[in-house]
């Protein structure tokens, strides 16, 4: 089935299984959707050494990038085929720097969706449940 045919959800289930390729950005942030549904998704991401900024560390754009995919994606699942989204906002606490070669897990759940606004938050945490930052994000619905 054509991708433009499915809801966000069965899109992003497609993606999870694997019947439908990843979105080209897991190429340079590594991501992976390991879990979906309605209003809800999570990824596992790893920072590697193409994401070390001039200091030696982890490049706070890493988090930015893996927050506003798991934000948007969250929306996202929530919308018919054939509608689409961008984000007009994104704010994010980075609380911790971020570990490099290190698997995290991001997840992502709407808050609020109306026909033309969906507000989500998103986590990026260690297998500890350490919190290493946060964010929410308003999308703007394309219908």
């Amino acid at each position: 089935m054509r991708q433009e045919k499915l809801s966000g959800l069965e899109l992003m289930q497609g993606a999870m299984e694997g019947r439908i390729p990843p979105a080209p950005i897991s190429g340079i942030v590594p991501m992976k959707i390991i879990e979906v549904s309605s209003g809800y998704i999570k990824f596992f991401a790893r920072a590697d050494k193409r994401h070390i900024n001039p200091l030696g560390g982890v490049h706070g754009g890493f988090a930015a990038t893996v927050l506003d995919s798991v934000t948007g994606c969250a929306v996202h699942t929530m919308l018919e085929a054939g509608v689409g989204y961008g984000t007009i906002d994104l704010s994010i606490k980075m609380l911790k720097a971020i570990p490099l070669d290190k698997e995290l897990t991001a997840e992502g759940k709407v808050i609020h969706l109306s026909k033309k606004i969906g507000v989500s938050e998103g986590t990026l945490k260690d297998a500890d449940e350490n919190l290493y930052a946060c964010a929410t994000a308003t999308c703007l619905i394309y219908r």
